[in-house]
């Protein structure tokens, strides 16, 4: 009897200990990790995402219908992430995909929006640790697109490409404090000289209100006999470099003309 009573004994040890370690944990339990967050992704947007991630879910488990279950609910609610793939660990589900940057924000009326470098429309969340540049001017008439869908547009696809060219110096030649972190608007209300031809298309501003005339969209300065877009950017980079700043300093800078040096502070006086 004592044998017997032993051996249930040892049994149910081992029983119990296998359950514990085979059972998948209930909600409450489950741990839910983002994975490889770009370091510019803040707290909020992270909480969004988990939130998202768990939405109208009532038994969270560690198994491959949870994981599937939590990757569409992303896919379906979480514009700032894309190609998201979740997995699992014996105590958690892992969240990975590839995070949108905004480029630039857009306002309509009481609403604001961002928008990334394929024009893919986000939600709104304050991000003051990145530049980002208001585009305004945009073609009136247009839908605002569904979070996750592209907003379609000629300027708008101009202004994306001039900000990315202009991001991608900045992380060559200003580690420190970015050229970008000084331009408070992206005006394209003249694109493709729609009001007039004769004035530059694209205009930028700091954030001080002083002009910075960029002139054509990229790739189009042949037309208009501009500086080439590698002299403007050089004309706008050496500036900056040079002072420190680009508000300020000037009335105005105009980079489309090749004739033209970029003006001295001195000349605003």
């Amino acid at each position: 009897m004592v044998c017997v009573l032993g051996g249930t004994a040892i049994g149910l040890l081992y029983l119990d200990r296998y359950r514990k370690e085979t059972t998948p944990p209930m909600e409450g339990e489950v741990e839910l990790e983002l994975v490889d967050v770009p370091a510019w992704v803040n707290d909020e947007l992270k909480q969004k995402a988990l939130t998202a991630a768990i939405s109208d879910l009532e038994d969270l488990r560690i198994d491959e219908n949870a994981a599937a279950l939590v990757q569409q609910n992303i896919d379906r609610r979480f514009a700032w992430l894309d190609n998201v793939k979740v997995r699992t660990t014996h105590n958690a589900l892992l969240i990975e995909g590839r995070w949108r940057r905004p480029m630039g924000l857009i306002k309509s009326g009481k609403r604001s929006f961002y928008v990334d470098a394929e024009q893919v429309t986000l939600d709104f969340v304050e991000m003051p640790n990145l530049s980002i540049v208001e585009i305004t001017g945009l073609s009136a008439g247009r839908n605002i697109p569904q979070l996750g869908e592209v907003w379609e547009g000629d300027d708008l696809a101009a202004a994306i490409t001039l900000l990315d060219r202009l991001e991608r110096r900045d992380r060559i030649e200003t580690t420190q404090k970015p050229l970008l972190s000084e331009i408070n608007r992206l005006d394209m209300s003249n694109f493709d000289g729609r009001k007039n031809r004769k004035l530059p298309h694209i205009i930028l501003y700091s954030k001080d209100n002083t002009k910075i005339m960029w002139g054509a969209k990229i790739g189009e300065w042949q037309r208009y006999l501009e500086s080439t877009d590698e002299q403007k950017i050089a004309k706008l980079y050496s500036y900056y470099k040079e002072y420190g700043t680009l508000s300020g300093g000037v009335k105005y800078i105009n980079l489309c003309d090749p004739q033209d040096d970029i003006p001295q502070p001195i000349d605003k006086y």
